[in-house]
């Protein structure tokens, strides 16, 4: 790849953090590398040629093809940088191939488990989590979980039954240890903290989230107000530390997290890197008249609804799915191209070739068409590919076509709830704020009293015009807009 072909595509790169992975033309992973600014960390390697290393002279001579993946914070760059590395092998990654050299968490294999970091990897009931190649950026994740999980890191003898220590220690006056040796918790509560820790650092802080929700709501049902307020505040720092993506493989009993959907479709679609990001696409509307056009977003095979998007079709009349596609991927590319939001590894399409075709052509038209689109047909569960004859079928119980699946159905699903809840606020807004004489005032007293537009064009005409503020003229009016019989 020549210096000026390399900047024009850099200037695509969102200026966030992110993980950055080197092609050569034959296609294969060479090199991956994580960043604070994906724009700035990769155009550094096209900006000069004075490289100190002769390693990364022959690097940059084999770059053919640059993808990236952005992430929300440094800490979940470097995580998945590791994942990546420890997955594809690249040649230029000479630190993290061997990994037993580098450190690993590891949660230990006691009453009251510890949290330490370790060179070491052995075969001891332990959970190891990495390994990791910076051992700072390593030691700021364990400082976030020593704050918002509080387990022990000492290494002070826990008898059963009785404590082993006359009083707690400053960590745990801090707030940062909850105590077990001298009685503070139970095992089962601390063994409950160590399993959130373990979901969280498993890719798994919406999963965590909902089972906090759980216990803050039970702790306020028994008026425990201090301890609904913590786990109010843990939930809160967990979306603001991980957003729903702290990415690391949690190895239990040696064995990382379970890719094989992932590599699976990476393999059946002849794809140069694995899908990390799939974005899911579809249409809804009622005979042509509210269409709605969504995006769902899948990381690491698993959704993600804060990255979901709705769009309003505006330049499409009556039914037109196949245009409503097109303007639906033109628009939410075009915020990509911004820098506004990641681009992703695959699209997937609700539909079959004419879907595939229009959305092809609103990717050509942005200079996106290097991005891998596929469209799954309803009820043959065929994979459509651009330039083939044929679809793709595999096997139903295939974990390939069942994660496109589980994007389709997701993209269905929110593609039906926004269309009605579009349909419903424009009925709304129609029907009863623009009666005359009924102002927003009054439409929220009826709804008030009567809780939807459902309800009150049910009513009879004399039930209105007993409503304050309502009276015999305009109940008329409302039961003629409503077209009630």
């Amino acid at each position: 790849m020549d210096r000026e072909s390399a900047l024009k595509m850099i200037r695509r790169f969102p200026d966030r953090p992110g993980v950055y992975l080197m092609h050569d033309s034959s296609g294969n992973t060479i090199y991956i590398g994580k960043a604070k600014s994906l724009k700035k960390r990769v155009a550094s390697y096209f900006r000069h040629t004075g490289f100190a290393s002769a390693r990364l002279v022959r690097l940059v001579s084999e770059i053919a093809d640059i993808s990236t993946i952005r992430t929300e914070s440094d800490a979940e760059a470097m995580i998945l940088e590791s994942r990546l590395i420890k997955l594809y092998q690249p040649f230029f990654n000479v630190e993290l191939k061997m990994g037993e050299k580098y450190p690993f968490i590891k949660i230990t294999q006691e009453d009251f488990p510890r949290v330490i970091v370790t060179r070491n990897r052995q075969n001891d009931g332990a959970v190891y989590i990495g390994p990791f190649v910076r051992v700072r950026d390593l030691r700021e994740l364990l400082r976030l979980a020593e704050r918002y999980f509080a387990l022990r890191t000492c290494t002070a003898p826990i008898e059963s039954g009785k404590p082993s220590r006359e009083r707690a220690c400053m960590r745990h006056v801090l707030g940062l240890c909850l105590a077990p040796c001298v009685k503070s918790c139970t095992v089962s509560e601390y063994r409950e903290r160590v399993a959130d820790l373990i979901l969280l650092l498993s890719g798994k802080g919406a999963d965590l989230a909902s089972k906090l929700h759980k216990r803050m709501d039970a702790a306020a049902s028994r008026m425990e107000f201090e301890d609904a307020a913590r786990k109010r505040d843990m939930i809160r720092a967990i979306w603001r530390v991980s957003r729903q993506r702290l990415s690391t493989p949690a190895m239990l009993d040696g064995d990382a997290a379970d890719w094989t959907p992932l590599k699976r479709l990476q393999e059946a679609l002849g794809l140069q890197v694995l899908p990390w990001r799939i974005d899911g696409f579809d249409i809804s509307h009622t005979a042509g008249e509210n269409t709605v056009g969504v995006v769902v977003v899948f990381e690491q095979g698993i959704s993600n609804p804060s990255l979901y998007r709705q769009f309003n079709i505006k330049t499409v009349e009556d039914v037109d799915d196949f245009r409503s596609m097109e303007e639906t991927l033109t628009r939410r590319y075009k915020k990509c191209l911004e820098g506004r939001e990641p681009l992703p590894q695959l699209i997937m399409i609700d539909g079959g070739p004419v879907q595939l075709d229009f959305a092809r052509k609103a990717l050509r038209e942005l200079g996106l068409e290097s991005i891998a689109t596929v469209a799954l047909a309803k009820r043959e569960e065929e994979i459509y590919v651009p330039g083939e004859s044929e679809p793709i079928r595999l096997d139903v119980n295939d974990p390939g076509l069942k994660l496109l699946e589980r994007v389709r159905d997701e993209a269905h699903r929110f593609a039906i709830t926004s269309h009605r809840k579009k349909r419903e606020g424009k009925f709304k807004r129609s029907v009863l704020e623009d009666i005359p004489g009924l102002g927003k005032n009054r439409v929220a007293q009826l709804l008030s009293r009567f809780g939807s537009v459902r309800a009150i064009a049910k009513l009879k005409q004399l039930e209105l015009a007993e409503s304050p503020g309502v009276g015999p003229v305009l109940a008329e009016r409302i039961v003629k807009a409503l077209d009630i019989t």
